[in-house]
C-alpha cells in the first residue's frame, strides 16, 4: 500500500507519533491500528530501529498487518496528505477528546514520551489541541492507552467498527455500570 493510498483503504483514520522514543509504544499502537485498520505515520528521529526486540515483541505478528509511512517532518505528511483534518493530543489541552469533530481522513497526532508536542504548535493549533481527562496530580497516561482511547472514540463517532462477527452492534445492549457501595464486590 503506498502513503498516498494508506487512509483511503482503511478505516479513515490515522495515528502520527512524533518522534517517538519508546519501541513497546510504537509496537502496541501499531498492533492497534492493524486491528483497527488505521494508517500509522511516524514523524522525525526514532529513538529505536525497526528490527528492535521490543517493537517485535510488543506488536507481535501484527506488524504485518499494518505499514508505518515513516516522514521527516510535517511537511511532508501534510505533502502526502495535503486535504486532512488533525486534531492534537496533549495533557497540556483544555479541550476533552470527546469533542473532536472527527471525519474520513482525520489524524491523531501525538508527541513525544517524554516532551509530549512543543508548547509553540499547541498554542497555535489550540482549537485543534485535546485531552484525554485524568486525576490532576497525575502526570500523563502512557502513549499506547492514550492512542487507544480517543482511536476507538473517532471510530465510535464514524461507525466504522472493525469487521468481526463480535464486533459493534452485535454484542448487545449497553449495560448501565453498577454504581453503590457493593459495586464490583462478588457475590
Amino acid at each position: 500500500m503506498t502513503a498516498e493510498s494508506a487512509l483511503a483503504e482503511q478505516s479513515g483514520l490515522g495515528v502520527v507519533l512524533v518522534e517517538p522514543r519508546i519501541p513497546g509504544n510504537v509496537g502496541a499502537i501499531g498492533r492497534l491500528c492493524a486491528c483497527t485498520g488505521s494508517a500509522l505515520y511516524l514523524v522525525g528521529d526514532l529513538g529505536f530501529s525497526f528490527g528492535d526486540k521490543y517493537l517485535k515483541r510488543s506488536g507481535m505478528d501484527y506488524l504485518a498487518h499494518v505499514e508505518p509511512v515513516h516522514v521527516e517532518d510535517f511537511e511532508a505528511l501534510r505533502a502526502l496528505n495535503p486535504d486532512w483534518g488533525f486534531s492534537l493530543l496533549s495533557t497540556r489541552a483544555r479541550h476533552c477528546y470527546t469533542q473532536i469533530p472527527f471525519k474520513r481522513g482525520h489524524y491523531l497526532i501525538f508527541g513525544s514520551e517524554a516532551t509530549g508536542l512543543p508548547e509553540a504548535v499547541l498554542t497555535h493549533y489550540a482549537q485543534h489541541a485535546f485531552r484525554v481527562p485524568m486525576l490532576a496530580d497525575r502526570r500523563s497516561l502512557n502513549l499506547a492507552t492514550c492512542a487507544s482511547v480517543v482511536l476507538y472514540e473517532g471510530l465510535r463517532q464514524l461507525g466504522g467498527w472493525p469487521s468481526h462477527p463480535t464486533a459493534g452492534p452485535a454484542l448487545g445492549p449497553v449495560v448501565e455500570p453498577v454504581v453503590g457501595p457493593n459495586a464490583g464486590s462478588p457475590k
